[in-house]
């Protein structure tokens, strides 16, 4: 053996080439279509636009266009725009925290070249040929002069057709088009002096145009919202909000209708949700959400927001002070609009008009008064208690009101029904009293039942619905007249994707254009007057399930249609209708909990009894 020989070691490290580089950033940044969109909407707006224009086909599959007025781009920077790092935005690093402007990041354009087929069309106003520019692969394939309007068009066509994997993990068409819709409505809502359009496959679906904020939340939220806003403006030294949050009654289930901007970017923040919450507090149920669109500026060094690739996570410097005048800004802004439970101490017109009020008050008057003995009672010595003895008051025998009550008063059901012997429970074999209104309590053979009558019913009507919805059509009523209703333009697209599992269920219910609908009939256990809003519910119900996918659309229906449905704590039942509701529980192939595991009801047995009491 040499001793003079060595291991020869080969250098593994090398630099990846440029189209896989691009991939793998893309890869943050280009998520699914609506990553794009979001992108090349918010170029369009650091471009100085007053008009853009966003045409979608195939949910974004096929083709991505953005259509800008704004100042366009020269034959060189329209070439630099697609490179890796590239921006107008940044020159230092300094610049990195005083950042007003939306796109900045330098990969947007970069990487959606590397993952579809782009071409980018570009004229400024002093030019008389605009560029024309296609990519594809982050390759260049042709650069030209071209004839084209001022501003910008940048079309992305077959998104990830170089990287199938990642097409495949893409949502149904509908789905993406929800998410392309959310971008679409966060940039618009941000920018209410600019035009927003949006086609999808040919046929327009919003056309919001230029005007105050208050009419942008309108024309994307719903005429329902009109007289329904209390508007929130606070100004500080340190930051400035505005914007509006809806009164109480606009609340709903799921979060859908909450916007948060900082420096006119929207963002995601359950700390500043929390804040909007908490000044709310008693005005909404417990399981309902407040609807806001609320703008917050401030200086950009006292932000990061390059904390997350979509740059929808900022950091505050200081999280708490911005979250207390979030706080106290809305609960003025409700105080203001007479929305928070205030005092008022403002006379009424009607009382100021009293003889009482605006005649003078004479010395007979006085004496008239000062003789009568609620005058003495209250201005007597020690004497403010006293009430004097009197064979009619209602009150001579106050004290029978707490010594002759032996009956046990359960809740406050109609005295027949809610009032019950003790002694009587030991000897009856099928007991039904209802507690507070929630609970239903009987007995058994061993023991007895304490049951949950929202989750007895959720169960009843999930088995109900799931059997009609899988081997035949439900039972429906039919409307004596078709109700017409109209939808916020995200719902009615849902709406429509859901139509033929919403039929299964009992609906009948057929499009009308622009966003209404008609109801010709609901399941047999809508009431009558209830129908549209009944739909409603249904569609915040699922929005609420839509992040679960272990379930499919018609089973995230049945159990929204089941819990919709279900008798809500604190409705008052009868005996029959407590003794209707456990035998139909009770013939459930699961009867002991509610679809999504909550238990219908807990069973106390006689031994367990005994051994509480201390009896073995």
């Amino acid at each position: 053996m040499n001793p003079f020989n060595k291991i020869v070691v080969t250098d593994i490290i090398e630099l990846l080439p440029d189209s896989i580089a691009n991939q793998i950033a893309a890869g943050e940044v280009i998520q699914r279509p609506a990553s794009a969109v979001k992108e090349l909407l918010e170029n369009a707006v650091d471009a100085g636009a007053t008009e853009i224009k966003l045409l979608i086909v195939d949910a974004g599959k096929s083709l991505v266009s953005v259509i800008d007025n704004g100042k366009g781009m020269s034959e060189t920077d329209a070439r630099m725009a697609f490179e890796r790092h590239a921006t107008s935005k940044i020159k230092k690093i300094d610049d990195l925290f005083s950042i007003k402007t939306m796109g900045f990041r330098g990969e947007a354009l970069a990487s959606i070249a590397a993952v579809a087929q782009v071409e980018l069309k570009t004229k400024r106003e002093k030019d008389e040929l605009g560029t024309c520019i296609e990519i594809e692969n982050s390759v260049v394939k042709n650069q030209e002069p071209c004839a084209t309007s001022i501003g910008t068009t940048i079309s992305m066509k077959n998104l990830f057709f170089n990287v199938p994997a990642r097409r495949n993990f893409l949502k149904s068409n509908a789905s993406e088009m929800k998410h392309i819709i959310d971008e679409f409505i966060r940039v618009a809502m941000s920018f209410p002096e600019i035009v927003f359009t949006l086609s999808s496959n040919g046929q327009q679906i919003y056309y919001l145009e230029a005007g105050s904020l208050k009419q942008r939340i309108i024309q994307i939220l719903g005429n329902n919202y009109n007289a329904k806003l209390v508007s929130v403006n606070e100004q500080t030294d340190y930051l400035n909000i505005y914007g509006f949050v809806g009164k109480p009654e606009t609340a709903k289930k799921t979060r859908g209708d909450q916007y948060f901007f900082v420096n006119n970017r929207f963002i995601k923040s359950a700390y500043l949700n929390h804040a909007v919450n908490t000044a709310f507090e008693n005005m909404l149920a417990k399981d309902s959400f407040p609807s806001y669109v609320l703008f917050i500026d401030l200086d950009p060094s006292q932000i990061d927001i390059n904390v997350h690739p979509t740059k929808q996570e900022i950091k505050f410097e200081d999280e708490k002070i911005v979250y207390a005048f979030v706080q106290a800004a809305i609960k003025h802004a409700l105080a203001q609009f007479s929305i928070a439970p205030s005092l008022d101490f403002t006379l009424n017109a009607d009382i100021q008009n009293l003889d009482a009020v605006h005649k003078p008050f004479t010395t007979e008057h006085k004496q008239q008064a000062t003789a009568s003995n609620l005058f003495k009672t209250f201005t007597g010595k020690h004497q403010a208690h006293k009430i004097e003895p009197n064979e009619k008051s209602e009150l001579k025998h106050w004290k029978d009101f707490f010594t002759t009550r032996p009956i046990v008063e359960i809740n406050n059901e109609p005295e027949v029904e809610q009032k019950i012997q003790y002694n009587q429970l030991q000897n009856v074999e099928s007991l039904f009293i209802q507690l507070h209104k929630t609970y239903i309590l009987t007995t058994n053979q061993a023991g007895f039942l304490l049951v949950h009558q929202q989750h007895a019913h959720e169960r009843v009507l999930y088995e109900k619905y799931s059997a009609y919805s899988h081997n035949k059509q439900i039972a429906t009523q039919k409307n004596l007249f078709p109700i017409t209703f109209e939808l916020a333009t995200p719902d009615a697209i849902l709406l429509e994707d859901l139509m033929p599992e919403i039929i299964t269920i009992g609906y009948q219910i057929e499009p009308f254009g622009n966003n209404t609908f008609i109801i010709q009939g609901t399941p047999a256990d809508v009431g009558t007057g209830n129908e549209k809003h009944s739909l409603e519910l249904l569609l915040e119900q699922f929005k609420h399930f839509s992040s679960d996918i272990k379930y499919s659309k018609r089973e995230k229906l049945v159990r929204c249609i089941s819990r919709q449905q279900a008798i809500k704590a604190g409705t008052t039942l009868s005996i029959t209708e407590m003794q209707n509701l456990l035998e139909s529980l009770f013939q459930c192939t699961t009867p002991n909990v509610t679809p999504t595991g909550n238990p219908t009801y807990i069973e106390f047995k006689e031994d367990y009894l005994d051994r509480m009491f201390g009896k073995m």
